[in-house]
């Protein structure tokens, strides 16, 4: 194999699982050192120059950079990365002084953001400080999208929509058109705006249309809009046995936010097996913990009714089965179908794109599944002038990937509107620096903890049953905060090796506690992995491999089990191990890095 390009800026980049993980590539490690400083408005303005919303996400991010936490594999549990981002909210201090303002020259360029969702709202916070005069376009009163209609208050409180929505129109040079619906994409084009970015989410729930559906009509509904109308406050109870159709976390909310409006019982029933429901782990661990049961392999085939009165749901129950290529299909178990009674039904069967009103002579281009054709680095159409993000781009995903989104997509319109090639992409920042302050001293805590996951404490179940807006994660404390902080285990503190002082004399091989380190002969990748001193089969993560040593031998290192403890630098006699901060900031509109003090 050939030595490793450490220059490459994503080879460091890669080996920090978690801000790899995360699609805006927040500086995870960093912000949980300044968290158990107690630099916790430096933390939240971290976090805010790469995910835009701490405090939202904090709450509801999907969290990818925990499935990839390097902590989750050497323990069960990894790192509580994403509550440890609420800490940082719930803890800062007055930023307002740290945030950008607009200029009170503007640069002449008009861009039209079309929805109020975390897409548009990322677009708005990179653009506005450039000197763009915004127009921020939404059907509803205020700013939010998704955010504020579909997340139930009890798990994300509506003051925390309001100030982090606020930080971004308060920039400056942003206009917001709340409770305007733009009805033609043809008349937008027409008023002149220079770019034209599209962060309609995927607004338009499934369907189930079985029998029975039209004579129960009064009391079957789309999970996404009764959802909508239980925050607006138009939805303030429900009957007392409801049935949850679908396995997302959509349908989590809603079978919880049914307990809330005085159901009874709430059953949720999947198609699929448990194990296979979209829904995250935890959002079923807490529908679960409230109560509600939840019935895996049935097949929904008709809604019962008497009198056009609902009564309740026929399922077929169903299993896998497999032909010989391995293909998947529910087929009938062959039992008596189930009638579960109920009152209501909520359908959260999955959620479509609806672009009625962009004229399709314009232009642009459709799938044929009625998606836009958008570019997946630059976010642009087959109209130049038009960029999509979020779930309107390319179907439901979450907050963190709609913000990903909107800062490629901001980069791209103020290139267009500059004139220049969006396909350049401006290079992150990236550094790499010694942590070393004396021969066995370092410039950060490389002491591993053994402490399990911190619980996050939970309100009594006797209060937050009783009302929709009870908040019902009370978040870490502070000491809480600092002990789950010191589970972190530095990823970004790098091991880097140079080939010429070292002198083989294999005492980071002897001191390394997950045997990562290998000094043998050079060969293939297939070959080299299955000679280590511990196997390396994660061909997801690279192995770090030196020139050629003076006899001949290679130093390979498995980056997927190496646990950044520095025992092999301070073991090191001649220095050949450092411990190196790697610092990568991804740059955003405009080519610049933006960062805070660290």
């Amino acid at each position: 194999m050939s030595a490793t390009d450490t220059s490459n800026p994503n080879y460091f980049h890669k080996v920090i699982d978690c801000q790899w993980a995360c699609p805006a590539h927040t500086r995870v490690p960093e912000y949980i050192r300044l968290i158990a400083a107690g630099r916790y408005t430096d933390a939240y303005l971290l976090n805010w120059t790469s995910n835009v919303f701490p405090g939202i996400l904090g709450r509801t991010c999907d969290r990818p950079c925990e499935q990839a936490c390097r902590r989750g594999r050497v323990e069960a549990e990894p790192v509580a990365i994403c509550r440890l981002k609420r800490v940082a909210a719930d803890n800062k201090g007055d930023i307002s002084s740290a945030l950008p303002k607009a200029p009170l020259t503007r640069n002449g360029k008009r861009v039209a953001l079309v929805g109020a969702g975390p897409a548009s709202l990322t677009v708005a916070r990179d653009l506005a400080p450039l000197g763009y005069e915004i127009t921020l376009f939404d059907r509803e009163a205020r700013g939010g999208g998704m955010i504020r209609s579909q997340i139930p208050r009890f798990r994300l409180p509506e003051t925390v929509i309001d100030e982090e929505v606020g930080y971004i129109t308060d920039i400056g040079g942003i206009e917001t058109r709340y409770g305007h619906h733009v009805e033609s994409l043809r008349k937008l084009l027409c008023e002149g705006y220079d770019a034209i970015f599209l962060g309609t989410g995927a607004p338009r729930g499934r369907d189930l249309e079985i029998s029975g559906r039209c004579e129960a009509a009064a009391n079957i509904h789309i999970g996404i809009d009764w959802l909508s109308n239980v925050s607006f406050g138009h939805v303030e109870q429900i009957g007392r046995r409801v049935v949850v159709l679908g396995g997302g976390n959509t349908a989590m909310d809603c079978c919880r936010t049914a307990r809330r409006l005085g159901a009874e019982e709430v059953t949720v029933v999947v198609r699929s097996g448990f194990h296979e429901m979209k829904a995250s782990p935890w959002e079923k661990e807490d529908a679960m913990h409230e109560g509600i049961p939840i019935l895996d392999f049935r097949l929904p085939k008709a809604f019962a009714h008497d009198a056009g009165r609902l009564t309740g749901v026929l399922f077929e129950k169903v299993a896998p089965a497999y032909d010989a290529k391995g293909g998947r299909q529910l087929v009938s178990t062959g039992e008596p179908d189930e009638l579960i009674p109920c009152d209501d039904v909520l359908i959260a069967i999955g959620q479509e794109n609806a672009f009625p009103w962009i004229e399709r002579d314009l232009g642009l281009e459709f799938d044929r599944w009625g998606m836009p054709v958008v570019d997946k680095v630059t976010m642009q159409s087959t109209l130049p002038n038009v960029f999509f993000g979020g779930d309107a781009a390319f179907g439901p995903k979450n907050i963190i990937w709609a913000v990903a989104h909107g800062h490629e997509a901001a980069i791209s319109i103020d290139k267009f509107c500059r004139g220049e090639s969006i396909r350049e992409r401006p290079p992150p920042k990236v550094n790499l620096a010694s942590q070393k302050m004396g021969i066995h001293e370092w410039s950060y805590d490389n002491d591993i903890s053994l402490a399990s996951r911190r619980v996050v404490p939970l309100e009594d179940p006797s209060i937050s049953l009783k009302d929709t807006k009870v908040e019902v994660e009370l978040g870490f404390d502070r000491a809480l905060a600092y002990a789950e902080a010191q589970r972190c285990l530095n990823c970004d503190v790098q091991t880097v090796f140079s080939r010429d002082l070292c002198i083989e004399c294999d005492a980071c091989v002897d001191i390394c506690p997950t045997d990562c380190i290998t000094f043998t002969v050079n060969g293939p990748e297939e070959d080299l992995r299955g000679r280590l001193s511990a196997p390396a089969p994660n061909r997801d993560q690279a192995l770090y491999i030196s020139s050629t040593l003076k006899t001949g031998r290679v130093m390979v290192k498995d980056e997927d089990v190496c646990l950044h403890c520095g025992l092999c630098a301070e073991r090191c006699p001649t220095g050949a191990w450092d411990m190196q901060k790697f610092l990568l900031n991804l740059s955003h509109a405009s080519g610049s890095a933006q960062c805070v003090r660290a």
